[in-house]
C-alpha cells in the first residue's frame, strides 16, 4: 500500500502533531505500508528555524519518505494575520500542484487537520485521479476559532469555509477523529455525512518512547503542551498560590504558544515567579523524564461547550509517564479521567484546581495507584503502534470498499464496550 500522508507539521518541529505524524507515518512504515509525507519546511513554532527558498527537498526518516515543500515561512515569534494566512494557503496549494504531478506515486492520500486547508490536496486525489481519501481531523478548528472570539459567527468567512469543509467530507472515504464526540459533532454540522465513514482514530501516545522514568520525584506539578489559548493555564498559575500555603513546590509550563507572554506577565503581576517557570520548548528525548520526576501533571482545557470533543494529548503522555493529571473542561476529557482512574477533572476555578492538586498531595498512596492506573489504561488501550495497526486496517477496508470497525480487544477506542 502505498500511502500520501499530508500535514503541516513535522519534526524536526516540536509540536504535539508532528510528533503524532510522525509516529503514525512510522508505524505504518513498520507495518509494510510505503509512505510518503508532504511537509512544508520546519518553522514551527515561528521564528526559530531559517527559512529555506528550495522547492522540495527529500530524505528519509525513519523509513518514511519525507518531501519538504516551498511555503510562506513566517520568521518572527508573533506572526501577523497576513502572515499567518500565507503559511496555511501557500503549503497546501502547493500540495496540489504535487499531486498533479506525482499522482501516479500513491494509492491513497491522508490529509491531517487543523488547519483545514490542507484538505486542498485531497480534492483533486479524489476527484481527478479517483485516489482514496482519509480526512486524519483532530480539532473542529471553525467552531473553536467563533467560542474563542477568533471568527464571528454568520461571517462570510465562515460560510465559505463551512462550505468547503462540507466538500471534503462529503468526498472523503474515511472521516478518522480522535473521539466520538469529535464524529457526532461533525454529523450534527454538516450534512449527509455517512455515520459508517466515521472512525475513532485517538491522538494516543507512544508507550515504547514515553514511559515511567526510575528517577527521583522533585517538588513540582507540570503543563507540557501548546501555550495556547483553548488551555485554561491562568487559572492553573493563580491556584499555585493556594497550593504553596500548605506544599513547597512548582508548577513547570513547559513549550510555547500564543499566551506565553500574557502568562509570564500574569505571574509576575500576582507575584508567583517563585511558583511558576516557564522553561520553554524542549527537546521531545527530554520530556519523558521530566514527566516522571514530576508528582502530576496539569490539562486544563477551557469550559466550552465547543471543546468537549477534545483531550489533549498531554493527557495520555502524563499517564503513560506514570504520573496522574489534573484536568478542566466537559466531555471527552472527563471521560478519560474517569474510564482511566488516571485523572481527576477540576472545575475552571483556581481555588477548585488548587483543592484538586491538594488532594492528591495529600494521599500519595491514591497518587501512585492513580500512576499505575493511567499506565495500565494508555497501554492497553491508547498506544499509537496499535492505533497504527487499526488505522491500517482502515486504509485495506476502503481500498477494497468495505468498513471495517476500528475496535480492539473488543472496545473501540471511545471507550464504549
Amino acid at each position: 500500500m502505498r500511502v500520501l500522508i499530508i500535514s503541516q507539521h513535522f519534526p524536526p518541529e516540536k509540536s504535539g502533531n508532528a510528533s503524532r505524524i510522525f509516529d503514525m507515518s512510522s508505524h505504518l512504515h513498520k507495518l509494510g505500508a510505503n509512505v510518503t509525507v508532504l511537509a512544508p519546511h520546519p518553522c514551527f513554532p515561528s521564528g526559530s528555524f531559517k527559512r529555506k527558498w528550495s522547492i522540495s527537498e527529500s530524505r528519509t526518516v525513519d523509513g518514511v519518505n519525507l518531501i519538504n515543500l516551498l511555503s510562506w515561512q513566517p520568521n518572527c515569534e508573533n506572526p501577523s494575520f497576513v502572515g499567518r494566512i500565507a503559511y496555511y494557503l501557500t503549503f497546501p496549494l502547493h500540495t496540489i500542484l504535487w499531486i498533479l504531478f506525482n499522482f501516479h506515486k500513491f494509492d491513497v492520500i491522508i490529509t491531517s487537520a487543523p488547519p483545514i486547508f490542507s484538505g486542498f490536496g485531497g480534492i483533486p486525489a479524489k476527484l481527478l485521479f479517483k485516489k482514496k481519501w482519509v480526512m486524519d481531523v483532530r480539532d473542529l478548528w471553525i467552531n473553536a476559532a467563533i467560542s474563542l472570539g477568533f471568527l464571528k459567527k454568520g461571517s462570510l468567512f465562515e460560510k465559505m469555509s463551512r462550505a468547503y469543509e462540507q466538500i471534503c467530507y462529503s468526498n472523503a472515504d474515511l472521516i478518522c477523529v480522535t473521539t466520538e464526540e469529535l464524529g457526532q459533532d461533525i454529523m450534527r454540522t454538516y450534512k449527509n455525512i455517512d455515520e459508517r465513514k466515521i472512525k475513532v482514530t485517538p491522538n494516543g501516545v507512544d508507550t515504547g518512547y514515553f514511559y515511567p522514568v526510575d528517577v527521583p520525584k522533585k517538588n513540582q506539578i507540570i503543563y507540557a503542551g501548546n501555550i495556547g489559548h483553548a488551555q485554561d493555564l491562568e487559572d492553573v498559575i493563580l491556584a499555585m498560590k493556594k497550593v504553596n500555603e500548605q506544599f513547597d513546590l512548582k508548577l513547570l509550563i513547559v513549550g510555547n504558544g500564543d499566551i506565553k507572554g500574557h502568562l509570564e506577565k500574569v505571574t509576575v503581576e500576582n507575584g508567583l515567579t517563585d511558583y511558576v517557570e516557564f522553561p520553554g520548548l524542549l527537546p521531545r528525548e527530554e520530556i519523558p523524564k521530566m514527566l516522571s520526576e514530576s508528582l502530576m501533571g496539569v490539562a486544563p482545557l477551557k469550559k466550552l461547550k465547543t471543546l468537549e470533543y477534545a483531550v489533549p494529548t498531554k493527557a495520555y503522555e502524563y499517564m503513560a509517564c506514570g504520573i496522574p493529571f489534573v484536568g478542566c473542561g466537559e466531555g471527552e476529557i472527563r471521560k478519560l479521567a474517569e474510564r482511566s482512574g488516571g485523572g481527576i477533572i477540576a472545575e475552571n476555578d483556581p481555588g477548585a484546581i488548587a483543592d484538586t492538586i491538594l488532594h492528591i498531595l495529600k494521599n500519595p498512596a491514591k497518587q501512585a495507584e492513580m500512576g499505575k492506573k493511567g499506565r495500565a489504561f494508555v497501554d492497553k488501550y491508547y498506544s499509537r503502534q496499535q492505533i497504527a495497526a487499526n488505522l491500517k486496517l482502515g486504509l485495506e477496508s476502503i481500498e477494497v470498499e468495505k468498513q471495517i470497525p476500528i475496535v480492539s480487544d473488543g472496545i473501540n477506542y471511545a471507550g464504549s464496550q
